[in-house]
């Protein structure tokens, strides 16, 4: 705990609380929220609490940036983790709006929830919306 593990080159996690449960399998749904930031300089480009919902995503298959899917993959349920993400692994030379070419990214992520089984207990159907 709060050691930073390398998981896969451009990637690497530091678990800031251990989860409970076991980590999500290729294409398996997770429900996740986060904060993402520049780890030039701290500033915050997105956030999933503020927009007042969780992500949704098939973890593995490339729906989001590569550091979520070999990030993610690694996480336990419950578990809070910080990811540094390369440029490469994240939003590359191109970049997004609002995200510079060639950003290197740090996301604050708490898995809540894979598959139909939620952090704490009980679950839902997980739906990709």
């Amino acid at each position: 705990r709060g050691y930073p593990h390398p998981v896969h080159m451009g990637v690497v996690r530091e678990v800031l609380k251990e989860g409970t449960g076991r980590s999500p399998k290729h294409a398996e749904c997770c429900v996740l929220h986060y904060i993402g930031t520049f780890a030039s300089n701290g500033r915050e480009f997105d956030n999933s609490r503020r927009k007042g919902k969780p992500l949704t995503f098939l973890v593995g298959i490339g729906s989001v940036i590569q550091g979520w899917d070999v990030g993610v993959a690694q996480m336990k349920l419950g578990e809070i983790a910080r990811l540094t993400i390369s440029a490469d692994f994240g939003y590359g030379a191109e970049g997004v709006p609002g995200v510079p070419p060639g950003s290197e990214l740090v996301f604050e992520v708490e898995l809540l929830q894979i598959g139909n089984n939620k952090a704490g207990g009980g679950g839902s159907y997980c739906m990709i919306q």
